[in-house]
Formats: C-alpha cells, sequence, structure tokens
C-alpha cells in the first residue's frame, strides 16, 4: 500500500528531528566544509520534500540523505567553478571534492557525529569555544539557545562559533577520531559536550516538551563509542551517569506531558536493565580509585536506584557523596544540589537556610531551578508566602514549556490554601 501525503510528510519531519545532525556531520566529514554541508543539508531535504511524495520513503533515509547532500553540494560547487571561470583554487576544491567522495565508504557514516565531536574539541581551537561549536554544529542548537545556556549575548556566541569554524578550515583540522595517544587530551571536552547534550534530551531547555529522547539517546550512543575507544573511569562513570537517569524516563513525564517529580514517580517503570547496567558501571569506576565527578554524581544516582520508594531513600549517603563532589568540583549548582540534599536529610528550613546564603551571593540569582527548589523546601516547611514567591520568581525565568505548566500548577494549588 503506498503511504499517504500525510504519512510521507510525517516521515520526513521525523527524519530532520533524527537524523538531520548525524546527516551534517556526515557531510561535514565528505564536504570538508561546514558552511558547504550547511547549505547541502537543507537542499537534501528540499530535495526529499520534492521526491519522496512520489518515489516513497527510502529504506535508508539517512543514506539518501546523505547521497542526495553531496551531489547537491558537489553542483553547488561545479557552478560556482563555472561562475568563476578558470579560478583554480574553486576547480581544485571540486576535483578533491569528486575525489574524496568516489573513495570514501558510506560505512564511516554511523561514527560520524563522533568524529565531528572530537573535530570541535581539537587542542588547537580556544577552549571556550569547543563546547558551544559542538553543540552548535553536532547538536543543533541554536545560538540563542547557547548563548543562554552560556550567559552571553547571542552576538558574542556567534562570534565565538565563527572563530571555531574559521579556525577548522584555516589549519586544516582532520575529521577523524585521534589515535589512542591524542585521545586523553580531548576527553575531558569531548565527555563535557556529551553530557550538555544528553541535558539538553534528559530536561529540555526549550519547546513544548519536557524531555528529548533522541538527544539522551543519541549521547549514550556516543559514549558508548568514547568508552570502546578508551575505556577510562570517568567514561565509565559519565555513562553510567547517563543510563541511571536515563532509566526514569518512562516515568518523569505523566501521560499529558506534564513533569513528574523523582519523588512522586512509579519507580516499577523504571527500566531495571538500564539501572542494572549503571551500577555496574559505577561499581568498576569506583574500584579503579582514579574516578572524577561523573563517576560520584553517577554514585549518586545509583543510591537513588537502589530506594524502593522515596521515602526508603539514603539521604545521609547521599549528602557525603555531594561533600565528596563539592570537594573535586566547588560549583553553585552542586552547593545547590547538596542543599536539597541536606533538607531531606535534616530538615526544609535547614535547606532553605543553605539556599538563601546561595542566593546572596548572586552566583544562582537568575536561575530558575534555585527559586523552584527554595520555593519546594518553603512548602515543605509550611511557609506558604515564601513559597509562593520564590514559585513565581522561577516561573518568571523559564521559558520551557513543561516546567511553566509546573510552577503554575503549584502556584494554583497553594494559592487555594
Amino acid at each position: 500500500m503506498n503511504a499517504s501525503r500525510e504519512e510521507i510528510a510525517h516521515a520526513i519531519d521525523s527524519a530532520y528531528r533524527t537524523e538531520s545532525r548525524r546527516v551534517f556531520a556526515t557531510l561535514v566529514r565528505l564536504l570538508g566544509d561546514f558552511d558547504l554541508a550547511e547549505e547541502a543539508l537543507q537542499e537534501a531535504f528540499a530535495a526529499a520534500v520534492r521526491q519522496w511524495p512520489d518515489a516513497g520513503v527510502p529504506e535508508n533515509p539517512r543514506r539518501w540523505l546523505v547521497s542526495a547532500g553531496r551531489f547537491k553540494a558537489i553542483d553547488a560547487v561545479r557552478r560556482r567553478s563555472l561562475g568563476a571561470g578558470a579560478n583554480p583554487e574553486v576547480a581544485a576544491r571540486l576535483q578533491r571534492l569528486e575525489r574524496a567522495n568516489a573513495s570514501r565508504s558510506e560505512q564511516e557514516i554511523e561514527d560520524d557525529a563522533l568524529r565531528l565531536i572530537f573535530t570541535c574539541c581539537h587542542p588547537a581551537i580556544d577552549p571556550k569555544v569547543r563546547v558551544p561549536l559542538t553543540l552548535r554544529e553536532v547538536c543543533g542548537m541554536t545560538t540563542d539557545e547557547i548563548a543562554r545556556a552560556f550567559l552571553v549575548s547571542t552576538a558574542t556566541m556567534a562570534q565565538r562559533i565563527v572563530r571555531g569554524k574559521t579556525k577548522i578550515r584555516a589549519s586544516g583540522i582532520p575529521f577523524v577520531v585521534p589515535s589512542v595517544a591524542e585521545l586523553p587530551e580531548r576527553l575531558a571536552a569531548v565527555l563535557s559536550v556529551i553530557y550538555l547534550v544528553f541535558n539538553e534530551g534528559y530536561s529540555a531547555s526549550h519547546g513544548d516538551q519536557a524531555t528529548r529522547p533522541d538527544l539522551s539517546g543519541e549521547a549514550i550512543r556516543l559514549a558508548e563509542l568514547v568508552l570502546g575507544l578508551l575505556p577510562e573511569p570517568e567514561v565509565m562513570g559519565l555513562l553510567a551517569l547517563m543510563l541511571l537517569h536515563e532509566s526514569r524516563l518512562p516515568a518523569r513525564v505523566s501521560a499529558g506531558g506534564d513533569i513528574v517529580l523523582l519523588e512522586e514517580q512509579d519507580r516499577s517503570r523504571w527500566d531495571r536493565a538500564l539501572v542494572r547496567r549503571g551500577r555496574s558501571l559505577v561499581e568498576q569506576a569506583l574500584a579503579t580509585r582514579r574516578f572524577g565527578v561523573y563517576t560520584v554524581q553517577a554514585a549518586i544516582s545509583a543510591v537513588h536506584s537502589e530506594a524502593a520508594t522515596a521515602a526508603d531513600t539514603d539521604w545521609a549517603q547521599i549528602v557525603s557523596l555531594y561533600d565528596v563532589l563539592l570537594r573535586a568540583d566547588p560549583s553553585p549548582v552542586v552547593e545547590l544540589n547538596r542543599a536539597v540534599a541536606l533538607a531531606m536529610r535534616d530538615g526544609p528550613d535547614c535547606g532553605v537556610e543553605a539556599i538563601d546564603g546561595l542566593l546572596s551571593r548572586g552566583e544562582l540569582h537568575d536561575y530558575h531551578l534555585a527559586h523552584a527548589a527554595r520555593a519546594d523546601l518553603c512548602r515543605r516547611a509550611g511557609r506558604i508566602a515564601e513559597a509562593l514567591a520564590s514559585y513565581r520568581r522561577a516561573l518568571e525565568l523559564t521559558e520551557q514549556a513543561a516546567e511553566r505548566r509546573f510552577l503554575r500548577r503549584r502556584i494554583a494549588q497553594l494559592s487555594g490554601q
């Protein structure tokens, strides 16, 4: 049976959501140019819109899009070559593209996102640029979204990203996974990027959906690839952390798309296979005694996974682990998380006091989760007026639709008391 126009349109939309950044990564490798690859990606999807309704959805949409984009790019460079007359630089570029495309196997496509991450995290690129460049080019986040995440202007972030792409082109940085000898110096940046991708999938920063499983799943896949290349404790720790969080995904969002807090989740819906693998990796990483912050965070998640109910959680152990994490990675966000754990161990007033201390320093003044956490602890302590004020402040600071619905529900509930 032939697919309907609506089914074809849905298939194209689905391919764009799930495949566009992988197609882009492959096109960057094949074409050696970010801007040309972006242009080719758009042309490939435009071709899909024109051709798939009549020809049908190809068996392997990603390979079809890569092939279409590749030939569109070659055509574009050929046209520019004709328009530039006998410009030797353009002609040479066309020859390089055609040679490279003829010699490279499409079997390499699966690892292209990983290649692109390592390229963006090359030591020759300014450390301030590596993560934003990767989030833009590998994950497809907009420059504005990245700028908000790094608390800088959109113009400043755009300049950083352009600078990174220029550096790759000017220095001839190869689109390859580095050798084993070169891996360690790039590992920290790569793990940081993978974790940021996962976080955007696990708790989306924008849009109507609370989660983006396509991103969290891609981050886990990339971490598995890195672990295969370099089975270091921190790679195990990061993968464990993501698996343990991902195990909760079926229970994190209600049927209506609303956020379900950890303490209210139906733990029977957690993916126990992911929990087992995550805990096994945590144990392996801890046994090496060479672990770092990802492993400690994974150990905290493992404690949560051991509790049959929220009331059974070993908060004393979690506070102790946050003490370790705070010494290894002192940051206001770690302090905030520790304050919440402290409240669960010693009572909400204790947590409110700790969060007030953090807010008074100014570092988390515009961080909506700090105000949401304070609101929740005030609610638990019966300090309703303070809770309402903090929930309203959190609502002012977040643009994520599911979070805004959650905060409005809390405000409505407390306003009726």
